[in-house]
């Protein structure tokens, strides 16, 4: 891969006409992955032994800025940078911060980035001088051993470091926790004091039926209905009239002070309101997370398209953006989506 020079800093092109699907909905937020690969293998997202893509099918950082780029043009505002986990790709500062280019001129209102915490204490600093002011950080448990198991091998220390240089950096942490029933489930109270007592966010999300793992999720599977009726039991949980342009819905907990989000692809649907759609590494687009649905702007950009051709096809693929998911948790042999969450950008 050559060096990646990121073009001077000037607006992207902006198109007047609003980047909307067929049931009117307004896409403003793009989640882009830039690698599948990850320095951990968590037992909910990954297989144990993942057969990760050849170099020649991912995007160049050029290609991933020219694609962002372009969504930013038609109306895209946020933008969150996904893996895999997205720094330990080669290269990945030089990215963010040729994009930032987009913060500078106000048609990109937020960049920013999901990550497991790993790379934190090298690049958060990095990721505050580009302009970054938030982050999502993965961690399902306080637990060391327990951190171990659900990440195959991977070390609490180096994740609540990385979490601690963020703050340190002046960047805003939430931190994003997948429910497990027989794994964290009684230890999610302790997880959101912790965090609270940080000044942490923290969103709980029900696991997903994506890709083919070794386990069973029904056999995880904990509803955030349930587990949030059990916090009021010795909680007060106010709702909020609160949107960050996700699927979260978002309280306080009087006792702590801190916010709480719950993402609920199970047992709640949210797709009436999804203003986001998702380019993997590959520069495959999927307008929704739960279908098999996909679109190709690998094969339009290295085709030789012109910006014009671009928008075009990627105007095409929005309009097809089907009306809502079909996750659904019950015994069989395959999982209602074939592809990985670490494929699809989490």
């Amino acid at each position: 891969m050559t060096p990646y020079d990121a073009p001077s800093p000037q607006a992207a092109p902006r198109n007047p006409a609003a980047l909307m699907d067929g049931y009117g909905r307004t896409v403003t937020y793009l989640r882009l992955s830039v690698t599948d690969r990850c320095d951990l293998r968590c037992v909910y997202c990954m297989s144990e032994h993942m057969t990760f893509l050849p170099k020649v099918e991912v995007l160049t950082l050029e290609e991933l800025d020219r694609l962002a780029s372009a969504f930013i043009g038609l109306g895209v505002t946020k933008l969150r940078i996904t893996g895999g986990e997205p720094l330990v790709r080669k290269g990945m500062m030089g990215l963010i911060q040729g994009l930032s280019r987009h913060l500078a001129s106000g048609a990109l209102e937020e960049l920013t980035l999901t990550t497991n915490g790993t790379q934190l204490t090298q690049f958060a600093q990095g990721l505050a001088a580009a302009g970054v002011r938030r982050i999502n950080v993965s961690l399902d448990t306080l637990k060391p051993d327990l951190f171990r198991k659900l990440t195959r091998g991977g070390d609490l220390a180096k994740v609540v470091a990385g979490i601690e240089a963020a703050q340190a950096a002046g960047l805003r942490v939430k931190l994003n926790a997948v429910a497990l029933k027989d794994d964290n489930a009684a230890e999610l109270p302790d997880l959101i004091r912790w965090a609270h007592g940080r000044d942490l966010d923290v969103t709980l999300i029900e696991t997903m039926p994506m890709g083919e793992i070794e386990a069973d999720r029904t056999d995880q599977y904990l509803s955030l209905t349930t587990l949030r009726s059990e916090l009021e039991s010795f909680w007060t949980l106010k709702d909020l009239p609160l949107s960050t342009g996700g699927p979260a819905r978002y309280v306080e907990v009087a006792e702590t002070g801190g916010r709480l989000g719950f993402i609920t692809p199970m047992s709640h649907n949210f797709c009436e309101a999804c203003n986001r759609v998702r380019l993997t590494c590959t520069g495959t687009l999927h307008s929704c997370l739960g279908q098999d649905d996909a679109s190709d702007l690998r094969a339009v950009i290295r085709g030789g398209a012109s910006d014009a051709e671009l928008e075009d096809a990627i105007r095409l693929a929005i309009d097809g953006k089907p009306k809502g998911h079909d996750f659904l948790i019950a015994r069989s042999s395959a999982p209602a989506v074939a592809r990985h969450m670490s494929t699809t950008g989490g």
